[in-house]
């Protein structure tokens, strides 16, 4: 009896192949349930198989689980893959079935279909994909769909970096004067929730908010320190708000090995992790840098439609792709800056830029060209970090040799990639994940700072 119940309780979650493709080890996410794979999903992993991308990979990943599972037990059946009556069962029963107001001549409704027969079988049955046309259609059909939520975070209530507190006036002189406030005192020990590490706190004085002071938690003196390199340029680069102030302190602090910069367009967040790149690289140290080199990364992901191959050798191809780089580093390098007002003339950048490059001390690559590779006391960049998904970031994080600082910088409201939103991607999911990591800080930059244009843009369109 006990088993009869436990089976009429069991949900049947029929897996799109773009789930696969988006985490392989989706297979094994459903606990004491079936995961379904319709046939149609091994046809597709079959055709991405050969692909060089991080797609191609996930489905070989996908496939390989698939026949370790073989190995175990006749799919057709279903697989036990745990010992909690989780398994996995390939679906080839149902597809030829007709589905109301479904073509069966296409893939993609051949998959929903399985979906819809089990549930016309009185089975729990729950379609997952990545494909929001898909689950509009799975849902038309009264199917319960879901995206896959296994790796999925809240943006509207994503982990920002900082937070203000309104304090009397005494507390703001006493951070000064005592140079920090234990994490046990009463006004701290009372947040909820608690800091994070390296979470800073933006205190306000009351009745007077014009009086403030900026401090950042360090878990291992278990106190609040205010911040002593506020407001002070960096390669040429003054920050312009708060935030950009605390993004500079985590760039240029070697104790903390990640950095993650979300913001939309205009805020600096590529601009300031090239300041501190450069500077912790070429400057520091009495002009050897800290690293031994700048490296930087970009997805290769087109806005709009894709002009195609694009000629010439692989930097040739590479520079197109990297212009967004190459604009921040000119401005970088440049005798003239902008944003000061000077009008001294302008150096040879591009023989600067040549010259850095050349030597090795600057590296621009795009991420295809990662994987496999060990990467030791380098400052690494991965710009655009927002069209990765979680399990992509994972890679590229694995990367990291000792003595590297790794910094994510993405906006998560400019997404390419189709199946991921501002939930999914793997910027939003690496800040929500690793924010209680001491060799981990974020922050969340929201004031544009690139033009007065920009800024009406951003906000009013």
């Amino acid at each position: 009896m006990a088993k009869e119940n436990a089976a009429s309780n069991t949900k049947f979650f029929v897996l799109d192949t773009n789930v696969l493709l988006h985490n392989p080890n989706a297979l094994f996410a459903f606990a004491d349930n079936q995961a379904v794979i319709p046939f149609d999903v091994l046809e597709e992993l079959d055709k991405f198989k050969k692909d060089t991308t991080d797609v191609g990979r996930s489905a070989r990943t996908a496939i390989r689980h698939i026949d370790g599972l073989r190995q175990k037990g006749h799919l057709a059946e279903g697989v036990r893959w745990n010992g909690h009556g989780g398994t996995v069962r390939v679906a080839m029963d149902t597809a030829s079935k007709p589905v109301p107001g479904l073509s069966l001549d296409k893939p993609d409704n051949r998959i929903i279909s399985v979906a819809y027969h089990l549930k016309q079988a009185g089975k729990t049955a729950i379609f997952i994909s990545k494909d929001i046309n898909a689950r509009i259609k799975s849902d038309a059909l009264g199917i319960t769909t879901e995206d896959f939520e296994n790796q999925k975070v809240d943006y509207e209530t994503l982990y920002a970096g900082y937070r203000e507190l309104t304090v009397p006036s005494s507390v703001i002189d006493r951070l000064y004067a005592e140079k920090r406030i234990p994490a046990d005192d009463p006004l701290l020990a009372a947040l909820e929730p608690k800091l994070f590490p390296n979470e800073y706190v933006l205190f306000k004085a009351q009745g007077a908010e014009s009086q403030t002071g900026l401090a950042r938690y360090v878990p291992a003196l278990n106190a609040v320190l205010p911040l002593s390199r506020a407001k002070k340029a960096v390669f040429g680069i003054t920050p312009r708000n708060l935030q950009q102030v605390m993004a500079l302190d985590l760039l240029l602090d070697d104790d903390v090995q990640m950095v993650t910069l979300m913001g939309t367009a205009g805020t600096g967040k590529t601009l300031l992790a090239l300041a501190g790149g450069m500077y912790k690289s070429f400057q520091e140290q009495g002009g050897g840098g800290r690293y031994e080199r700048l490296l930087v990364a970009r997805p290769i992901m087109p806005l709009g439609k894709d002009i195609g191959f694009l000629p010439g050798s692989k930097d040739e191809k590479l520079s197109a792709w990297m212009k967004p780089i190459f604009d921040n580093l000119e401005l970088l390098l440049t005798d003239r800056r902008v944003h000061s007002g000077e009008a001294s003339p302008s150096a040879n950048v591009e023989a600067k830029l040549q010259g850095y490059m050349d030597s090795g001390k600057l590296v621009l690559e795009a991420l295809t060209y990662i994987r496999g590779r060990s990467i030791p006391h380098q400052f690494m960049i991965v710009d655009e970090a927002q069209n990765l998904t979680p399990h992509e970031i994972k890679t590229i994080a694995s990367r990291v040799g000792e003595g590297t600082k790794l910094v994510l910088t993405g906006d998560a409201e400019q997404i390419d990639n189709p199946y991921l939103d501002a939930n999914s991607n793997g910027l939003s999911f690496t800040i929500e994940r690793l924010k209680s990591s001491d060799l981990v800080g974020h922050v969340t930059l929201s004031r544009p700072e690139r033009s007065s244009l920009a800024s009406l843009i951003v906000k009013e369109l």
